[in-house]
């Protein structure tokens, strides 16, 4: 029997927060992805964990005694995959785009001068997963656009914030416009993030500062190339500023934005991480390199 550590935290989940919308939020992922996996769990451990209550997800014996042994089976995993990482000196951070780690190429060769024995490994994560791996356990720390959910097992540190602007389809009227309006862009389509992105999704909708107006979605994406393709195609999409020098597209026009706020970046890690000492000396390696901006 083969099980995926990742099938066994979002069990964890689940059974801490006894409901799947909890869990997918705390996940970033969405609701039936989440049951998808709970199924794929149960066969294959062949019982039955769960049964649906109106208060939630309720564990079944089996379930329970699962839940009783997981965190310390996960936390045995993460302290053996940390000392692992130790003794092979890789610290893997993750990030969402480009314009958030413009500066980590600099950074690490710094890092690498104070750490010369430390490798940084960087791994980019879908927007479906604003946490970029941190929530899944799948890298160390990561360069996260805020906002990031509270959680008592993570700390954010922040880096730097940029003016937000708009990503207009080419032949857009408002292309014109050396700076655009927020409330000039209220009746178009936007793209978005999926759903279970939850509070992510709503600031990069800016839902907040809409007055009450409602949200009109012309897409969902993940991925920066689904997302230049949909602006192409004739929706538009709010954008860091950095995006207009990381992304290109020939069918897409980048022009500032009145009437939004900034997009913040952070720092994410675990309060509990096994590499303190190394994180600390990244942070301060960053903090270095953004000073000089």
């Amino acid at each position: 029997m083969d099980v995926d550590t990742r099938l066994l935290r979002y069990f964890a989940a689940v059974a801490e927060e006894g409901s799947l919308t909890g869990a997918a939020k705390r996940l970033f992922v969405s609701q039936p992805a989440l049951t998808k996996q709970m199924r794929r769990l149960e066969g294959s451990l062949g019982v039955r964990l769960f049964v649906r209550s109106r208060s939630g997800m309720a564990l079944t014996e089996a379930g329970g005694e699962l839940a009783s042994r997981v965190s310390a089976l996960l936390n045995g995993w993460d302290e053996a995959v940390q000392a692992t990482g130790r003794a092979a000196r890789v610290l893997r951070l993750g990030f969402l785009d480009a314009g958030s780690v413009g500066a980590v190429p600099g950074v690490i060769a710094e890092f690498r001068h104070a750490q010369p024995e430390w490798q940084v490994e960087l791994r980019q994560f879908a927007w479906s997963d604003p946490s970029a791996g941190l929530a899944r356990g799948e890298v160390d720390a990561a360069v996260v656009r805020l906002p990031f959910p509270k959680q008592e097992r993570f700390t954010v540190q922040e880096l730097f914030s940029e003016e937000r602007g708009v990503l207009l389809p080419a032949r857009h009227p408002l292309v014109e416009s050396e700076t655009v309006e927020f409330r000039e862009l209220w009746d178009e389509p936007f793209v978005a993030a999926g759903a279970e992105t939850g509070a992510w999704r709503e600031h990069w909708l800016a839902a907040e500062e809409r007055g009450g107006h409602p949200v009109r979605v012309g897409a969902v994406t993940s991925r920066p190339d689904e997302w230049l393709g949909a602006v192409a195609g004739g929706c538009v999409a709010l954008a860091p500023a950095s995006a207009a020098h990381f992304y290109s597209h020939p069918g897409v026009v980048f022009r500032p934005v009145r009437g939004v706020s900034p997009s913040r970046v952070g720092l994410a890690r675990s309060r509990r991480s096994a590499h303190e000492v190394v994180l600390n000396e990244l942070l301060q390696a960053i903090t270095r390199r953004l000073t000089r901006r």
